[in-house]
Formats: C-alpha cells, sequence, structure tokens
C-alpha cells in the first residue's frame, strides 16, 4: 500500500479522531498533537491487515488520547482556579461542522464530561456520541467487553444526573439574545441585562493564576451583572476590540487590543443565559489567535 492511501484514509476520518480527541481532552492543542502522533503510527501499519479503517483508527487515537490525559493528571490536578476546556473556534460553513456534533463540542457537556475518570470518558464518548460496539471500545481501553459495559453504564448515568435539562433553543433565539445581550453590556444597560440572565446564571472564568480573574464561580444574575459591566467598561477605557465569533458552537465574543484577552462564551437554554464561561489563560488562547483548519 502506498504512503497516499494511508493519508487518504487517515484525511477522510480525521474530523471525527479530532473530535474524539478533544472530547477526551478537551484541548485543542494537545488533540492536535495526539492525530499527529496517531499519523506517524498509522503510517507504519500494513493496511492489508486493517478491517475496518474507522474502528482501526478510533482505536489508535483514543488510546494515544488517554495516554495524554494521564500525562497531563498532575498538571490539572496544580491547576490554580476553575479548569475550563480550550475553545475550539469554528468558521462559517466549517468543513468539520457535520461531524463536531454540536451538543458534544459544547463547552457544558465538556466541562461534564470532566467529572468522569479518563476511561469512563473514552468509554461513554465512543459509545454514547459516536456509537461504537462494545467490543472496539475494550479494545481501545485495554479491558474487557464486560467491563467496558459496565462503565459506560456508569458514565451515562453520571452524566444523565448532572445534565440540565432545557428546551433546545433555536439558532434564531440564540442570535437574538446574544445581540440583545451585546447591545445591554455595551450601553451599561443593567436593567436589559438582568432580564437576560437566569436567575441562577454562572460565570466561571478560567486564567489559570495566569491573569486577573475570580478564581471561584460566580452565581446569581446581580453578581453575574456587576462582572459583565466592569468587563464592558473596560474595553471601553482599554481601547480594546469585542469580536463576535463560534465556539463550541456556541455564541462566543472574542476581547482583544494589543493580545488577545479572552475568550467568552455564552450558553442559553429555555431563553435565558445561563452560563458564561471565559477562558484568560494565554496558553489556551493559542488556538483562537491562531486558527486551526480541519480538513475533510
Amino acid at each position: 500500500m502506498s504512503a497516499d492511501e494511508h493519508a487518504e484514509r487517515f484525511t477522510l476520518l480525521r474530523p471525527l479522531l479530532f473530535t474524539i480527541a478533544y472530547e477526551i481532552l478537551g484541548s485543542v492543542t494537545e488533540s492536535d498533537d495526539v492525530l499527529q502522533n496517531s499519523y506517524l503510527r498509522w503510517a507504519e501499519v500494513d493496511l492489508a491487515t486493517v478491517r475496518d479503517t474507522k474502528s482501526y483508527l478510533a482505536q489508535l487515537v483514543t488510546r494515544q488520547a488517554l495516554n495524554a490525559v494521564r500525562t497531563s493528571a498532575r498538571r490539572r490536578e496544580d491547576y490554580i482556579g476553575s479548569w475550563l476546556p480550550e475553545p475550539l473556534l469554528l468558521e462559517e460553513n466549517d468543513a468539520s461542522a457535520d461531524v463536531l456534533l454540536a451538543e458534544s463540542v459544547s463547552m457544558a457537556m465538556l466541562v461534564l464530561l470532566e467529572t468522569l475518570t479518563p476511561d469512563e470518558r473514552a468509554v461513554f464518548v465512543l459509545r454514547e456520541v459516536f456509537g461504537f460496539e462494545y467490543h472496539d471500545i475494550a479494545s481501545a481501553v485495554g479491558k474487557s467487553v464486560t467491563t467496558v459495559r459496565q462503565v459506560a453504564h456508569r458514565a451515562r448515568e453520571h452524566v444523565r444526573a448532572r445534565r440540565r435539562r432545557f428546551e433546545p433553543v433555536d439558532a434564531a433565539t440564540t442570535a437574538r439574545i446574544t445581540e440583545q445581550f451585546l447591545t445591554a453590556a455595551a450601553t451599561g444597560d443593567l436593567e436589559g441585562l438582568l432580564a437576560l440572565l437566569a436567575p441562577d446564571v454562572t460565570w466561571t472564568a478560567d486564567s489559570g493564576g495566569r491573569t486577573t480573574a475570580a478564581r471561584r464561580p460566580v452565581v446569581g444574575a446581580e453578581k453575574v451583572a456587576a462582572v459583565l459591566m466592569n468587563l464592558f467598561r473596560l474595553e471601553r477605557l482599554a481601547n480594546l476590540r469585542m469580536e463576535r465569533v463560534n465556539c463550541n458552537n456556541t455564541p462566543a465574543m472574542v476581547l482583544s487590543g494589543e493580545r488577545l484577552e479572552g475568550v467568552f462564551l455564552i450558553e442559553i437554554a429555555d431563553g435565558k443565559i445561563t452560563n458564561f464561561y471565559a477562558i484568560r489563560n494565554p496558553d489556551k488562547l493559542l488556538a483562537v489567535a491562531f486558527p486551526r483548519r480541519i480538513s475533510r
């Protein structure tokens, strides 16, 4: 088999493989590294021995992602403040949009998946998101099929118990609420802002101790509104720019001046803003400062 066929098969499945790695790792940078390492291993494989390319590559990438998770475990334990996944910047008409499933890469889901063990997370992603067979998952995580079934059940129940139940918000409603929010915040309209926030709205900031940010989540409409008013006041005083983008299939704002200051994702449910995720750690902003391109 030629090197071209290795590359062709891998490139065709790259969006799927990236999504698997990203949902296990919560890091764009580390996921790209996993794909690079996986491809080097794939390039050495005799394709005549591969029965199912999709399953084979998914198992390969999962093993590499789990190795990466274990390597970074100590770093995450010592992390200062809240830990949030790296934002995934998506462009309009991104070729990967049909593969990067909206809910599975949402910041809310990724934060929830962080509460699982690495093995539970891998099993949940492979089974519940992508529907892989148990025997393929067992091979990927190095456990028996019986054990994998138990892990899948445990992970599924854990996610179900913690996932918030809301009516899905259509794109038009999301766009309208986002626009109303930006107008209220930019003009200092506190009442208009409060009208858009859920009573238990939460602001979670990730600075890794590298920049100024609340180390614990801020909860409650009035408290979160105060954070937002201060943020937009800072934008006006410091001559910063606010650009609206799509991160993790969620409305987001990029705040920048001479450098990228932060990415702020908005979560909307039942017609109200329920969560803000503020990523301010400079290391986690690299993927937004230098957007990746996903090939099909």
